[in-house]
């Protein structure tokens, strides 16, 4: 991952814009905020993991919002618009499928925000934030977060250690399938081993019990206030403009969006403002590196 600025401040206060950004993207089901909280998560992964990164998440999330947006109407046959009849007699409706549309993208929007926020939200802040309120599931969580790419590294190494080891591997399927059932074999003994040894390590240093201290090596800065600050204004603004109908959207019995007005303006804008804020705290940075570089 790449340096980023916004993985410095407070877990708490990352964490909490993220869960913001996460439901409103989820329970507000409006293209244009769909459409923002998708290229925010976007720019993002930019900053967080290059352009390679980014072109490899999206070729992952395309399948399935291939698949969600083309299944809703085909299933789905609500509407009082329709395009086309089926071989079956059932309808194909505008509703549905703009509904399918705006529904996979806002997938696609949100596991886009679940890596971004898996790569900043790292199983020691994860245990900072929750290890004294919720100790057993905060292990859970952080050793999940953490499972998947120990368990690809550590599939490549069994995987070279026994070729560099064994005999040349015969070329087949049949060779390559018997490979593939050792390496996981070898893997998920580790795993399990690893988890029985990592949960009697913690038992003995005494997680979870009472009176247990933690050494916290996160302070809340004055720049961590500003930002909180900013995304709970950000967050009001946006929340006041749904619940005003000012941001307003609806696919069944027929599309509807509210027309654009001062408050959709502030609404939007304000969430436009909330998920590009970890991507315009790095900016700003670099910004502020480059003027002191400068003077230098």
């Amino acid at each position: 991952m790449r340096r980023d600025a916004f993985s410095d401040i407070h877990p708490a206060v990352s964490f909490a814009l993220f869960a913001a950004v996460l439901v409103l993207t989820a329970f507000v089901l409006h293209p244009a905020v769909t459409g923002i909280s998708l290229v925010s998560a976007c720019i993002y992964t930019i900053v967080l993991k290059g352009r390679r990164a980014l072109l490899f998440d999206l070729l992952a999330v395309l399948p399935f919002i291939i698949v969600v947006a083309a299944l809703n109407p085909l299933f789905n046959h609500e509407g009082a618009t329709p395009l086309f009849y089926l071989w079956n007699g059932n309808a194909v409706t505008k509703e549905a499928v703009v509904y399918g549309l705006v529904s996979a993208c806002m997938f696609a929007a949100l596991i886009m925000w679940f890596y971004c926020m898996n790569a900043v939200m790292t199983s020691d802040k994860v245990i900072f934030l929750f290890g004294r309120v919720l100790p057993a599931l905060s292990l859970i969580f952080s050793m999940t977060l953490r499972f998947v790419p120990r368990l690809v590294s550590r599939i490549r190494e069994v995987s070279a250690a026994q070729k560099s080891t064994s005999p040349p591997m015969k070329k087949g399927v049949v060779s390559g399938v018997r490979h593939g059932i050792s390496v996981i074999s070898v893997t998920v003994g580790w795993a399990l081993e690893s988890s029985v040894v990592m949960s009697d390590s913690m038992r003995s240093r005494g997680y979870g019990g009472r009176g247990r201290t933690a050494y916290a090596l996160y302070r809340f800065t004055a720049r961590d206030a500003l930002l909180a600050a900013l995304a709970a204004a950000f967050t009001a603004a946006f929340v006041w403009a749904a619940a005003s109908k000012a941001v307003y959207f609806r696919s069944y019995p027929s599309v509807k969006c509210a027309p654009m007005s001062v408050g959709a303006v502030i609404g939007l804008a304000a969430f436009a403002g909330l998920c590009l804020m970890p991507a315009l705290l790095n900016a700003w940075e670099n910004v502020k590196w480059r003027i002191l570089s400068s003077k230098l």
